[in-house]
């Protein structure tokens, strides 16, 4: 990789000073790194990204070996539009299997609600790409821009100073930058450092998630199965293929993961139903607890926090990539409209424009996912009854369903 070499000549620099620096080569990182394209050729700005895993040295997408293993991510259809705006969506699109209708149910109910792409007018709802080919298509686009890379490496001290951040890195290079961008996950540290706090309330659930073989075509359907225990997520994968997303109450999943492949499918089976056919095969299963989580001081003078280090939602809407993607486009729509009123890159004034522009939508979405796993989380007398019926409603109500898929797919906010 071209950073690499760049990385070994910054080595010798005692302190170099960037206009941006990017902590966290992921998903978010690499999106804004990309979205900042126009303006570092418009303005000159020095951008660097410190990306803790190291990077294959070949990034050439010709090479892709997809796993069935593979984690997947749902990517709304807004979200697509906005990698177009970026230039990668063609090369992603290749790996993408669309979304062509969802289905919404409860088990023991009746009441479903179904929503599809041609009523809505679109050509998918949304996209379930591998998240690995997701960051291999953004990594490539990099790779064409000016920008340094510090890699592998992470922020060992982030410290406020006049016009921004001084960072020194376990590389042994120091950084100085007029805005530092935390895309790093939340799990660093670095928030903690510097005494920012971060509202958080454990779901008591942990999710396993899991490929699946099914017998039959999934036809682009994703289907969302509220049960007594969880809700179920089946995403459409390419072939007779789906994402598993399996809510548990945290602690009851060790059984289920301890399970052999054979049984662990007669579960799901005796769980979810025959939608999908048999289900004929399980890849690895992985885990991961649930929480709600939102940083209590998302930007301050030469800082803004993306991504899951700026808020971790539960994954029953499928909104935390979608959220975070909007937030990298309207910082980048906020840096440039500062830049044009000569405003430094450290300035308040333009991180608390995009914090007022992020606030309605972040809230909206929280709502939206939260109000989710606790209408079908609670067993109340009458209230399942209450929950098939509003399924239904929303089935019948053509234009309640179709304001409640735009905001899903991020066309509406």
């Amino acid at each position: 990789m071209h950073g690499t070499k760049q990385v070994r000549q910054h080595q010798q620099e005692a302190t170099l000073t960037h206009d941006i620096v990017i902590v966290g080569g992921g998903l978010v990182g690499a999106s804004l790194g990309c979205a900042l394209a126009p303006l570092i050729e418009r303005y000159g700005w020095r951008v660097a990204i410190i990306e803790a895993a190291a990077l294959p040295d070949n990034v050439d997408n010709s090479a892709w070996q997809p796993s069935f293993d593979a984690r997947a991510s749902a990517i709304a259809e807004g979200s697509a539009q906005r990698f177009r705006q970026l230039g990668v969506w063609e090369a992603m699109r290749s790996e993408a299997t669309p979304i062509k209708r969802i289905h919404i149910s409860e088990r023991g109910r009746l009441g479903a609600a179904r929503l599809s792409a041609k009523e809505l007018g679109v050509s998918a709802l949304g996209h379930v790409i591998p998240n690995a080919w997701m960051g291999r298509v953004l990594h490539h686009q990099l790779q064409q821009l000016s920008i340094e890379w510090h890699c592998p490496a992470t922020v060992a001290q982030l410290t406020p100073q006049a016009n921004g951040h001084r960072l020194i890195l376990s590389d042994g290079s120091e950084l100085t930058a007029a805005l530092t961008i935390l895309a790093d996950g939340g799990r660093s540290g670095l928030k903690e450092q510097l005494g920012i706090s971060s509202r958080h309330r454990s779901y008591e659930q942990t999710a396993v998630i899991a490929h699946v073989g099914i017998s039959q075509p999934h036809q682009g359907v994703a289907y969302e199965r509220f049960t007594a225990e969880g809700p179920i997520a089946l995403l459409p994968l390419p072939g007779q293929a789906m994402e598993l997303v399996w809510t548990h109450a945290s602690g009851t999943e060790q059984a289920r993961l301890a399970l052999s492949d054979s049984a662990f499918l007669r579960q799901l089976q005796a769980v979810f139903g025959d939608r999908v056919g048999r289900f004929t095969r399980v890849g690895q299963r992985f885990s991961y607890p649930l929480s709600l989580i939102t940083a209590e001081e998302p930007v301050r003078p030469g800082l803004a926090v993306l991504g899951n280090a700026a808020h971790a939602l539960h994954p029953v809407a499928g909104q935390g990539f979608n959220l975070a993607l909007r937030s990298v486009m309207d910082l980048v729509e906020e840096l440039a409209q500062g830049a044009q009123n000569q405003r430094a890159l450290s300035d308040m004034e333009t991180l608390l424009a995009f914090e007022r522009r992020r606030a309605h939508d972040r809230s909206n979405v929280i709502r939206f996912s939260d109000g989710l796993v606790r209408l079908f989380g609670y067993s109340l007398p009458l209230l399942p009854h209450a929950r098939a019926a509003g399924l239904v409603g929303l089935n019948l109500v053509g234009p309640l369903r179709r304001s409640l898929a735009r905001r899903a797919m991020g066309l509406e906010r």
